[in-house]
């Protein structure tokens, strides 16, 4: 039975979210703050050493049988506030500040196991862990699909990390306002992932899409007042906290 919602503005109204059938792909993701610093600054050596080799590792794994992608990215913004419910329980949530991001996608649960057990893997998540500050890995699954995510031209790609009392409450509210970025963006992808095991993540759910550019979105979550009050209130109201970050493939 689907919770219910605490909806407010009411009188505000988009097109319910535009779906297709969910992606039976799992997916590993692995997201690290390597700097502790504004992303618009350049990168520490550190972190352009960690990129080359990263580059070179997920390239091994993107030739692994039964790997469909291993993308790496880095951020290029992450907006600041978090809104009122992220503050209500700052103590309890890890804000996210992943400057790095990793994103293998498998045809099926064997296929991630060989992953999670494959050299070039644990490599990545060596040298990962031993220069970030903080790393955080999932296995997850699709479960809301508006269309697969293209890598093929770049563009800008968005991992946006909720954190929430109630899983089910979070993709009800996740389901209420993606319309308004159908609508009000152009966005045509999105592939929502559940993490497998929620003790192993800080987060309910962590939404993966993409634009062309950030003139396709970056203007709408500033300047429309759309986005604050039906997005970003009904979240808030709903006890749901996203928290985005925008990346390019790196």
């Amino acid at each position: 039975m689907a919770p219910a919602l605490t909806i407010v503005n009411k009188s505000i109204q988009f097109p319910v979210v535009s779906l297709i059938n969910v992606s039976s792909s799992v997916f590993i993701h692995i997201a690290a703050e390597i700097d502790l610093r504004p992303v618009f600054f350049p990168n520490s050596r550190k972190k352009n050493q960690l990129i080359r080799r990263c580059k070179e590792l997920c390239k091994q794994l993107q030739d692994v049988s039964g790997i469909i992608n291993a993308r790496l990215f880095e951020a290029i913004l992450i907006p600041p506030g978090k809104g009122e419910f992220i503050k209500r329980r700052k103590e309890q949530v890890h804000i996210a500040r992943f400057d790095l991001a990793i994103l293998i996608e498998c045809e099926s649960f064997e296929f991630a196991e060989r992953i999670l057990a494959h050299p070039a893997y644990d490599e990545l998540v060596r040298n990962i862990s031993t220069t970030a500050s903080f790393t955080h890995k999932i296995t997850a699954t699709n479960v809301r699909r508006i269309a697969p995510v293209n890598y093929a031209q770049g563009g800008v790609f968005l991992f946006n990390y909720f954190f929430a009392d109630d899983v089910a409450q979070n993709l009800a509210v996740w389901d209420y306002t993606a319309g308004w970025f159908q609508a009000e963006t152009g966005l045509d992808n999105s592939v929502l992932l559940l993490p497998i095991d929620p003790v192993d993540s800080k987060y309910t759910l962590i939404n993966h899409c993409r634009w062309d550019n950030l003139g396709q979105v970056l203007p709408s979550i500033i300047f429309k007042k759309t986005f604050h009050t039906y997005v970003l209130e009904n979240f808030s109201a709903n006890n749901v906290g996203p928290m985005p970050i925008l990346y390019r493939l790196a």
